[in-house]
């Protein structure tokens, strides 16, 4: 039977465009080719027309930050533009999950325009490397409808990406994330394929060495880093500069579909795209951590930074502000600019001049990644004379490095300081700094960024938690991202946030919630509700539980998918494998594992909604809240060591994907973080 089912789940699962694996039909032949192109982006916003950052005049109404007590007005006005779209997807997806004696086309119909009683849905992808951008990967694509051959297939998940009204990503989810947007919000299979002599989405080709171009050979590295290098000096000749900007522009050209990786291409520029103007797309943030004047290890009370394609800040009282991210590295003081005392002494700068560009979307996205600077810095720092690093390369990181404290080679430096003399509550742990300091979002132990999503004003009521994280000896998740954002939120620093209880990584193993989707916070009725003033005038104040959070780890469906953090490539057949094995862990194998899953998610995305309605749950959402919902037991026996079989069985592409480098067994797979960066050494 379970031979069947392999079959069934090989047969209807052509999602990758992997070579030997056949596309089913589209299902609407009339659906446009381009929702399935890539786009090359047409928003490069950089004044300067490159890497670097350019002085400009300000706009008449002095750019300043915001306190951190609602959304902004910007985020306000697109939400509701955004909520009215999710409104048919969501009938869809419902609808096709055919819930038992339940009319999801008339429940939604009667609650659209109740913005409280209508599900708000966010995603939240964890980081891991490209670990997590191949497995977050595979869920994206079974939760895009635009993928219209997985749709005819009635995948569980198919629509949730156009029902949800937040996505975010930290660390290599948010490459993910920041490489769907930069690309005009193109599906995960188009970035597959890329585009003729595109280095996109290429893994096989390691980030050290930079993008093959036929008859080239090795004199493309060179040309590569000495284009990454002649822009980040360029942006040195104003401002300080980290080894982050070198990993960020790195990481751009393999996943930013443009010329040496759209090096003008800024992050705040995606508020102009059509997608996300238009509120067609999810709105995209991205995580990182601050790192405190002095600070060596990041706490669990480090203060939490978000970007999205308005603004930069944090909801954490030791900042309680945002800053509009268009005009990052312009002079703020007080709050404002042009107060005076926040700029820096350079003489072609004064505190009345504005500043465009910094925001770049690979120095973005290499912030919320900045522990990968040690994938360039193990390389620069070897003795090796094979390095794919060049010598002026490593000179220029050699300087960076002298200029800071050895153990801060993991931040990316934002200077001067957007909340330089902000301290609103007292609490400012960078207010008299020059200098904020960024790293990576998963330092503070919360690597699935959950954070933004859990703001009361953001009143999300069911968020997709798709964890990728390496927290087991063998690069598997137990669960410990959850724990940390539980614990957190019980933390003077929590700031009113709310949150599930999760239990204990021994727990999450021994009764395997690391191995298929759990539900955590099921009963809302457990909660005691929250009154938000979300200062509009139509007395529609926010009534906050917590989310409900739908717990999707990566586990080993297809492949054994637990690779190293480290690891610098990947052969296309390993990609895709893993970003199948992604897609498996998002609809049960197609649903092959649970034929009621789909129903399972649609209960999961109405439950909140019934509670606020006081309505009850049909009888087969009790049924599958059996299955799904954590009950509060624990097992709290110590694992030594956690190998798990195939839940599945084997890629039937693994002979192709061996013949391609790929191993066959869980043992090679099985590198811890520690163990990449060594073989990524000898490797290179």
């Amino acid at each position: 039977m379970l031979t069947v089912s392999r079959t069934l789940l090989w047969l209807g699962l052509a999602l990758t465009g992997a070579p030997g694996v056949r596309s089913h039909p589209a299902a609407d032949s009339t659906s446009p080719v381009l929702s399935l192109d890539v786009i090359p982006r047409a928003l490069p916003d950089s004044p300067s027309g490159d890497y670097a950052p350019a002085i400009v005049d300000c706009p008449r109404t002095r750019p300043s930050i915001r306190l951190a007590d609602r959304l902004s007005d910007d985020e306000a006005s697109w939400v509701r533009r955004r909520r009215n779209n999710t409104i048919e997807p969501m009938r869809d997806l419902l609808v096709r999950a055919a819930i038992p004696d339940f009319d999801a086309a008339a429940y939604i119909n009667r609650v659209r325009d109740n913005t409280t009683a209508l599900p708000n849905i966010g995603i939240a992808f964890s980081g891991g490397g490209y670990r997590a951008l191949m497995n977050g990967a595979g869920f994206l694509t079974a939760a895009d409808s635009r993928n219209r051959d997985l749709a005819e297939h009635a995948t569980a998940v198919a629509g949730l990406l156009q029902s949800a009204t937040y996505i975010a990503g930290l660390s290599g989810g948010g490459w993910l994330v920041g490489s769907v947007f930069a690309n005009n919000f193109s599906t995960v299979p188009a970035l597959q394929r890329g585009a003729e002599d595109s280095p996109l989405w290429r893994f096989d080709r390691s980030i050290l060495r930079g993008p093959r171009e036929s008859g080239i050979g090795i004199l493309n590295t060179i040309d590569y880093w000495r284009t990454i290098h002649d822009q980040v000096s360029a942006k040195a000749a104003g401002w300080d500069t980290s080894i982050t900007d070198y990993w960020g522009r790195a990481l751009s050209y393999q996943l930013v579909n443009a010329t040496d990786g759209g090096p003008a291409y800024t992050f705040s520029s995606i508020a102009n795209s059509p997608h996300f103007r238009d509120a067609e797309a999810p709105f995209p943030i991205l995580v990182a951590d601050g790192r405190a004047p002095g600070e060596r290890i990041i706490s669990l009370n480090a203060t939490v930074y978000e970007f999205n394609p308005f603004e930069i800040g944090s909801w954490d009282p030791t900042t309680y502000g945002f800053a509009p991210l268009r005009w990052l590295a312009s002079n703020f003081t007080d709050g404002t600019v042009g107060r005076g005392g926040g700029g820096l002494d350079d003489d072609n700068r004064d505190d009345n001049n504005c500043v465009r560009g910094f925001d770049q979307i690979g120095f973005v996205m290499g912030t919320s990644s900045s522990l990968f600077n040690q994938i360039i810095l193990q390389n620069t720092t070897a003795a090796a004379a094979d390095t794919p690093v060049p010598s002026f390369v490593v000179d220029a990181i050699e300087s960076i490095l002298r200029r800071l404290d050895r153990n801060e080679n993991d931040i990316a430096q934002y200077e001067p300081n957007p909340f330089y003399r902000w301290n609103p509550t007292g609490q400012s742990h960078n207010a008299d700094a020059r200098q904020l300091s960024l790293v990576d979002g998963g330092e503070d132990l919360q690597n699935i960024p959950l954070h933004p999503l859990i703001q009361p004003f953001r009143a999300l009521d069911v968020i997709f938690a798709v964890d990728s994280s390496a927290d087991t000896h063998n690069s598997w998740p137990n669960g410990t991202a959850l724990r940390a954002t539980y614990d957190r939120v019980a933390t003077e620093i929590g700031n009113g946030t709310l949150f599930p209880a999760v239990p204990d990584a021994d727990t999450f193993i021994n009764l395997g919630l690391n191995r298929r989707p759990t539900f955590f916070g099921c009963d809302a009725a457990n909660f005691t509700s929250s009154r938000i003033n979300d200062d509009d005038d139509d007395d529609d104040d926010l009534f906050v539980v917590p989310p409900l959070i739908i717990y999707v780890p990566n586990a080993p469906y297809t492949v054994f998918s637990n690779v190293s953090t480290f690891q610098p490539s990947y052969p296309l057949g390993q990609r895709d494998a893993i970003i199948r094995n992604g897609f498996n862990s998002a609809t049960r194998g197609n649903n092959t594992l649970d034929e009621e899953w789909p129903v399972c998610v649609a209960c999961a995305v109405l439950s909140r909604s019934w509670w606020k309605a006081n309505e009850s749950a049909p009888d087969a959402c009790a049924r599958c809240f059996d299955r799904y919902c954590w009950d509060g037991s624990t097992d709290t026996a110590p694992v030594r060591n956690y190998d798990p079989a195939y839940i599945i069985g084997p890629d039937f592409g693994s002979e192709e994907n061996a013949a391609a480098g790929l191993p066959g067994s869980r043992g090679p797979w099985a590198l811890s973080a520690m163990l990449g960066v060594a073989v990524l050494m000898v490797a290179l």
